[in-house]
């Protein structure tokens, strides 16, 4: 991915640098360059990276490109700086969640997620250098890996007592009022305040849209005193150079773990606790159908970013963290892939590999930092043997063809995917601002 120009790069880094070295400043003069010509097309080039379907009002990036890009982003430049601006409601599309429910994704229009985008790119470096270090979602140069990384970590450490948190409809009941007064904490800005008010009123009384370009930064914001109370947590509770407590949170999604020393069986409750009375300020409910507290040394198990955790004892007897793919998330890989071969079933075989391998590969590329093997397993034999049918099935015939097509002919000649190999974490040095 191409970088932002050195002009908007130098900004958000003098941004953030500021905002880091003065916990308390509010920023002002910020909406200028929000209308900025090239902040501007800087978010018209990341939403069109992410493509996505068009809004409510029917506009492709393909409709803008043939009109005129540039006369599409000077329309809204002018709109901006006039203040004649007004953002559209959201498409609303239902996605399935796999267990009979759906979740709402709010689709903006294009027009709103470029705003929404010049908006990001300049009030993001003053909230990144607030944001905590267990906090990963969506983040500039951070990953799902690093979070799954700190939980294994902390249950290496021996702290196998977890809070496993669920949050009852997060975004959906995200309060404006606090949200906005988290925010103007640090920014003095009335026409960012305005603009940042307007997108939010646009779908509603409370919530942030899960599909909003910006709504994973205020998420992220707005669960950031819980983040905080949790480091302080870490801290009141050191022993020397052993923390008692750690947490990993990936948007709404968070795990507490803490010492399963007989002494700090206490600890436990008191973090609960604290944990609560930060979110019912927020306003955040807890669902307590899936919320759970468990002992990982009496067999206990937990899921964080499809992974399951659990203890297990290896060869030499020694307990290790042990984190395979969710069943449910290969089902729904498995899911997709036979929708695939479904639609492609009349069409040539490299056809097919050309469509399943890229689906594949992500999802492989994302699970084999755990104990995957297994599953991998799994998924290779499935989708080998829908390979062989597809091919059978092009000749009228039954069975897999076991002694008709080799191995070395599928994943050499015709180039099915074949690297399931576990390659575990490794961390890389990281830099603020990405993108």
């Amino acid at each position: 991915m191409t970088k932002p120009s050195i002009d908007l790069q130098d900004l958000r880094k003098r941004i953030y640098t500021k905002a880091k070295s003065e916990p308390d400043w509010r920023f002002w003069g910020l909406y200028v360059h929000v209308c900025k010509m090239e902040t501007l097309e800087e978010a018209y080039r990341q939403a069109k990276i992410n493509n996505g379907a068009p809004g409510i009002d029917g506009m492709s990036f393909k409709h803008i490109e043939e009109q005129g890009r540039e006369a599409f982003l000077k329309s809204i430049r002018e709109d901006l700086i006039t203040g004649n601006y007004q953002p559209q409601r959201n498409r609303q599309k239902q996605i399935p969640k796999g267990d009979g429910k759906t979740r709402t994704l709010g689709i903006p229009t294009i027009r709103d997620r470029v705003v929404q985008g010049a908006l990001k790119l300049i009030i993001e470096p003053i909230f990144e250098a607030d944001f905590q270090e267990g906090s990963y979602g969506y983040r500039p140069e951070k990953q799902a890996a690093e979070a799954i990384e700190r939980v294994s970590l902390a249950i290496i450490q021996n702290k196998t007592r977890v809070i496993d948190l669920d949050l009852k409809a997060y975004f959906d009941n995200v309060r404006h009022h606090i949200l906005l007064e988290k925010v103007a904490k640090r920014i003095n800005d009335d026409k960012i305040m305005h603009l940042l008010k307007q997108i939010l009123k646009a779908n509603g009384k409370k919530g942030v849209p899960q599909g909003g370009v910006i709504s994973p930064l205020l998420a992220n914001l707005y669960l950031n005193e819980v983040d905080k109370m949790l480091e302080k947590a870490k801290e009141v509770t050191r022993n020397g150079q052993y923390t008692n407590v750690e947490y990993a949170r990936f948007a709404d999604d968070m795990v507490i773990l803490v010492s399963g020393h007989w002494q700090q069986e206490k600890l436990l409750k008191q973090v609960y606790r604290r944990l609560k009375e930060e979110l019912t300020k927020l306003q955040v409910e807890v669902n307590t159908e899936k919320s759970r507290v468990v002992d990982l040394t009496k067999g206990g198990s937990f899921s964080f970013l499809g992974f399951d955790f659990k203890l297990a004892k290896g060869k030499t007897g020694k307990k290790y963290p042990m984190k395979t793919p969710k069943i449910k998330k290969r089902n729904e890989l498995l899911a997709t892939l036979k929708e695939e071969f479904d639609r492609l079933e009349t069409l040539p075989l490299s056809v097919v590999i050309y469509a399943i391998n890229p689906i594949i590969r992500g999802w492989v590329n994302y699970y084999r930092i755990g104990n995957s093997s297994r599953c991998f397993n799994y998924v290779r034999d499935w989708v080998e043997k829908k390979v062989r049918r597809h091919l059978m099935k092009a000749r009228n015939r039954k069975g897999y063809g076991w002694k008709r097509w080799s191995k070395a002919l599928l994943y050499g000649e015709c180039g099915l995917f074949n690297d399931y190999q576990i390659r575990y974490y490794q961390a890389s040095p990281k830099a603020f601002p990405a993108r």
